[in-house]
C-alpha cells in the first residue's frame, strides 16, 4: 500500500508497537532507568504534522519525544540505546527518554524542562529568516506547557516578527494529575489565547490523522510563505501514566471509564476504517506491519543490550565546564 494515507497508519502503527514492546520491557526487566513518557494512544498527532514537514525543517518536542522522534524519521537503534543508557544512544547515553535527538533528519532536540524547546523552536526558525533560508520550525508541547509564561512569550515574538514556526499543543487534557477544568477558566482555549495574540491558530480532532496532516500542511505553507506562526490545538488523549509504562485509573484524578471511552477512539482503528473503502485489505496490512514492527523493535533491543556503556572518564564530555581560572 503506497497511499499517502496508507503510509500514516503504518507510520503509526510502527511508533504504537515499538513503544508498547518498550513499555513491556521497562516493566519487566528494571534495565532502562531512565524516566520514559510514552505517546501510546497519541500517535496522529506526531505522524500528522511531522509527515507534512521535509528534512530540513527542525521539529523539536518536550518531554514526550519518541513519538515525534519516530515520525520525523529518528534512527529507532540509536533512541533504544539510549534508553539502555548505551554510548551509541543518540544522546550517547546520557540524556535518557525525555533528550532524543537526530538532527540529520532534522529531529532538532527534546528537554525535559517544561515548555523549553517553545522557544528554542521560535528562535530557530528566526535564524532561518535571517539566514534567507526557506525553512520551518516545529514545536510539540502539552497543555501543562502552555500554562508556562514562555509560551506566551514565544507567541507575541513569533507574531511580531512574522516568524516561521508552528506550535504544536498535544491537548490530552491532563498537566500530570489537573485536569483543564482547574488551571483554565471556562469558555477559554489554548488556540483562543494564541488567536488573541495575533497568531493564526486553529483547533483539530488529534485522533484523526487525516485531519490532523491537512491541517499541519496548511500550516506548513502559511509559514513558509513568511506570512507569520501558526498554532494548532490538537484534542488527544495518553492512554498511559504520566511517566512509565503503567496505567494510572486508580490514581484518583481520572477514572477507567473515560480512558476506555478514549481507546475506544484508538487514532489506528479510526484511521483504518475510514481508509477500509479505499484499501480493503487494510486490516491485514495493520496485522502485518504489526509483525513486521514488533520485530524490528525486538531486534533493536537485543543489539542494544550488548553495546557498551559510556566510558567513566569521559561521562561529562559534551557537559558545560566553566574555564577555570
Amino acid at each position: 500500500m503506497a497511499s499517502t494515507r496508507a503510509r500514516l497508519i503504518r507510520d503509526m502503527v510502527r511508533i504504537r508497537t515499538v513503544e508498547e514492546v518498550l513499555a513491556d520491557h521497562y516493566r519487566d526487566e528494571q534495565e532502562m532507568r531512565t524516566p520514559t513518557h510514552f505517546s501510546i494512544g497519541q500517535e496522529a498527532t506526531a505522524v500528522g504534522v511531522c509527515s507534512a514537514t521535509t528534512v530540513e525543517d527542525w521539529v523539536y518536542s518536550g518531554h514526550r519525544s519518541h513519538a515525534p522522534y519516530l515520525a520525523k524519521g529518528g534512527d529507532l537503534e540509536a533512541l533504544v540505546a539510549e534508553l539502555y543508557g548505551k554510548e551509541a544512544g543518540c544522546a550517547h547515553g546520557r540524556g535518557g527518554s525525555m533528550h532524543m535527538i537526530d538532527q540529520s533528519v532534522g529531529f532538532a532536540g527534546s528537554a525535559a524542562i517544561l515548555g523549553e524547546m517553545i522557544s528554542v523552536a521560535v528562535g530557530s526558525a528566526w535564524a532561518f529568516v535571517r539566514a534567507g533560508e526557506q525553512r520551518i520550525a516545529v514545536t510539540f508541547f502539552g497543555d501543562g506547557a502552555a500554562d508556562e509564561g514562555v509560551f506566551a512569550e514565544s507567541l507575541n515574538f513569533a507574531a511580531v516578527h512574522r516568524i516561521p514556526v508552528v506550535f504544536v499543543c498535544e491537548n490530552n487534557l491532563y498537566s500530570i494529575s489537573s485536569p483543564l477544568s482547574v488551571r483554565h477558566a471556562e469558555g477559554t482555549s489554548v488556540h483562543g489565547r494564541a488567536a488573541a495574540a495575533g497568531v493564526r491558530a486553529r483547533s483539530v480532532d488529534g485522533n484523526d490523522v487525516f485531519a490532523v496532516h491537512a491541517a499541519a500542511r496548511d500550516a506548513v505553507e502559511h509559514a513558509r510563505r513568511g506570512t507569520g506562526p501558526v498554532l494548532l490545538e490538537l484534542a488527544t488523549y495518553r492512554w498511559r501514566a504520566h511517566v512509565g509504562p503503567g496505567t494510572d485509573h486508580d490514581h484518583g484524578y481520572r477514572s477507567k471509564e473515560e480512558i476506555d471511552s478514549w481507546m475506544a477512539g484508538c487514532p489506528i482503528l479510526r484511521a483504518a476504517d475510514a481508509l477500509r473503502a479505499e484499501e480493503p485489505d487494510i486490516d491485514a496490512a495493520v496485522e502485518a506491519w504489526r509483525a513486521e514492527f514488533r520485530q524490528e523493535i525486538h531486534a533493536a533491543i537485543d543489539r542494544a543490550k550488548a553495546l557498551p556503556f559510556p566510558d567513566t572518564a569521559r561521562l561529562l564530555d559534551g557537559a558545560y565546564l566553566p574555564a577555570a581560572h
